[in-house]
């Protein structure tokens, strides 16, 4: 096993005991990042690009400085094709009426997959019934994974935009998207990649993922809500119009038109989240002091284990790939005769945190024959200890509604 458990000492609030199952939703955030946001706030905080005072240019620096550590994280080669967010939703609606609105015609084709959540499912249908485009889908096999054999069958001309999960949020699943991208631009359609899970799991690098578009939060690796990201290539960027007008956003404005400013500043209206592009940017120093290699390898290993584990426990439905070598640390589940927020609460008496619910993916649900699961996903602060605890909040579930 990938030893990270000395990390859990920079992780506050697990000193409260919690066994802390829901880095899907959102994650903790480790002691420097906590840190370098308070001292920002308290020490070098002023808007920016609009200050020609010392503490604004010097916010400005801090600001910028977060946009080309999140370049080289992902590794764009060029900065620019960053822009901030406010996480995973607003850059995939920024993707759908920023680009979709402008370039799709009706009877052009839509392809997505049944695993998606919410974001990156309903802006295509809200574009698709505004450009008159068609939304098609992409099944799962037997084993949860993506259908590549249909994804090629539907892969034709007109096919304009591919929306993928870069991992499934609920079944962990993770699509070849090198493969997908390759098979896309085959058709001339751009590829748009929901990495708000892989991206604190697995990392990414832009330049061997092959797609056009990628989006994903802070929250869920370790920084704060309030600010996420959209990379694209700048000739895609090029193809898009912005999503908001507002200050900042602008090269001249005149009481009846406007002319843009260059990207990425085109696609951040407004004042952006200045603290939070700090704690972003803590954040990745703090990701890659661990290294995002042994991370994947911790959750793999972790997965493995509760896998194996959960499989004993009398009553319990695992959903998902069987096998780790396509799947990431997220594991969901319903038990016989239990409905999962029942689950939830029980576990949750045993300072056993996991998500309940739908998890924003209800075709998904109905595609396996559910109206909820219990997730529990792991991060670089879980041990085997959650696993065990979660072991054994399941088997007192099982006992108190009679599973056998």
């Amino acid at each position: 096993m990938t030893d990270l458990a000395h990390l859990r000492a920079d992780f506050p609030i697990l000193d409260s005991g919690v066994h802390f199952l829901d880095s899907s939703a959102s994650s903790q955030k480790p002691a420097p990042v906590l840190e370098a946001m308070d001292r920002f706030a308290r020490t070098s905080y002023a808007n920016v690009h609009r200050g020609a005072y010392r503490l604004s240019l010097a916010a400005t620096d801090a600001y910028e400085a977060a946009r080309r550590r999140v370049a080289d994280f992902i590794g764009a080669a060029n900065p620019s094709e960053v822009v901030f967010t406010r996480g995973t939703t607003t850059s995939l609606n920024m993707v759908a009426f920023g680009w979709g609105i402008e370039n799709l015609l009706p009877g052009d084709r839509i392809l997505t997959t049944v695993m998606e959540h919410h974001a990156n499912l309903v802006p295509w249908q809200m574009v698709a019934k505004r450009t008159g485009a068609v939304l098609d889908h992409v099944p799962l096999t037997d084993d949860c994974r993506l259908d590549m054999r249909v994804l090629g069958e539907k892969m034709v001309p007109g096919v304009r935009i591919v929306a993928v999960s870069g991992m499934s949020n609920v079944l962990g699943t993770i699509p070849d998207v090198p493969a997908i991208s390759s098979l896309a631009h085959a058709v001339g359609a751009r590829v748009v990649v929901d990495a708000a899970q892989l991206v604190p799991h697995a990392g990414v690098d832009v330049s061997t993922l092959g797609s056009d578009f990628v989006a994903f939060s802070s929250h869920k690796m370790l920084g704060p809500t309030g600010i996420g990201v959209l990379w694209g290539r700048m000739e895609a960027l090029e193809e898009m119009e912005p999503f908001e007008g507002g200050g900042e956003m602008i090269s001249d404005v005149t009481l009846h038109d406007a002319t843009w400013a260059p990207i990425p500043h085109r696609f951040e209206a407004g004042t952006p989240p200045i603290i939070e592009a700090v704690g972003l940017h803590a954040a990745i120093d703090y990701l890659d002091s661990v290294g995002m290699d042994k991370i994947y390898a911790h959750d793999q290993e972790l997965t493995a284990v509760a896998l194996e584990r959960l499989s004993d426990v009398p009553g319990l439905v695992l959903h998902g790939p069987a096998g780790i070598e396509a799947r990431g640390g997220v594991v969901s589940m319903t038990m016989e005769g239990t409905h999962a927020h029942d689950l939830a609460t029980i576990l949750d008496e045993g300072d056993v945190a996991v998500r309940s619910g739908h998890h924003c993916a209800k075709p998904l649900m109905r595609e396996l024959g559910v109206t909820a699961t219990a997730r529990a996903s792991f991060y670089l602060y879980n041990t085997e200890d959650d696993i065990d605890a979660l072991v054994a909040g399941l088997r007192r579930a099982g006992e108190i509604f009679g599973v056998r």
